[in-house]
């Protein structure tokens, strides 16, 4: 079997992720714009990272605050962070990331971080060419409920490419998860940040950088790399 495209988590795979101070401070500075500028800081937490409909509509309610409104502040307030960040030189592709180059197959990416700040990074770093696909959220509630482990953006993505059959490389719980439930096969990334992160499902492979991408059976590779 050869997969007909591979397709691609962005944080952590592709992009340094950034350090949940970053995310938690501009967590904060969306309560701040909304009024509240002390929240509890177990709720900036909770907000920051990982965030449910569920959760949103609880913890704003503690605040009276609208769960839509705050939610475009936050992620607004994220990707503001991340950007700046990233023009800084705190944050940036992986050195392995040329590795992808040599992957003989459309290629696309599919994150659970904004819209916005997944075109700003491939603009930034120039590398937007070389995904035909790239998918992030909206600043909506209806994203949190399409994110992954959900696969929704992974089945937009395989619409867009026109194919079935591809390969989901990613570095969490969720990415296998999802992959799993758009019926395609997962290779789980275990960069430094994810060594002792333990799954509860197998993915396909496991694999220690991108190069070893290269070397799966089934991935189309430029003259044989």
């Amino acid at each position: 079997m050869s997969y007909e495209a591979v397709l691609f988590d962005n944080d952590g795979v592709l992009v340094e992720p950034m350090g949940r101070p970053v995310l938690r401070r501009a967590t904060w500075e969306a309560f701040d714009a909304l009024g509240v500028p002390d929240p509890d800081p177990d709720d900036v937490d909770r907000l920051a990272i990982g965030v449910t409909p569920d959760t949103l509509v609880t913890v704003c309610g503690r605040y009276d605050l609208d769960p839509a409104r705050f939610w475009r502040a936050r992620d607004y307030h994220s990707s503001h962070a991340q950007r700046v960040e990233l023009r800084a030189g705190r944050a940036g592709l992986y050195d392995d990331f040329d590795a992808i180059r040599d992957v003989d197959a459309p290629r696309g990416i599919v994150s659970s971080n904004q819209q916005v700040t997944v075109d700003f990074m491939h603009d930034f770093f120039a590398t937007r060419d070389l995904f035909e696909t790239a998918y992030g959220r909206d600043p909506t509630i209806r994203s949190l409920e399409r994110k992954k482990p959900e696969p929704y953006y992974l089945r937009r993505a395989l619409a867009d490419l026109d194919t079935d059959s591809a390969l989901f490389v990613g570095d969490s719980e969720s990415d296998v998860l999802a992959a799993r439930a758009a019926g395609l096969d997962a290779a789980f990334l275990r960069r430094p940040h994810r060594e002792s992160y333990d799954l509860s499902v197998r993915p396909t492979y496991e694999l220690d950088g991108l190069s070893d991408l290269l070397a799966i059976d089934g991935v189309p590779t430029r003259g044989g790399a």
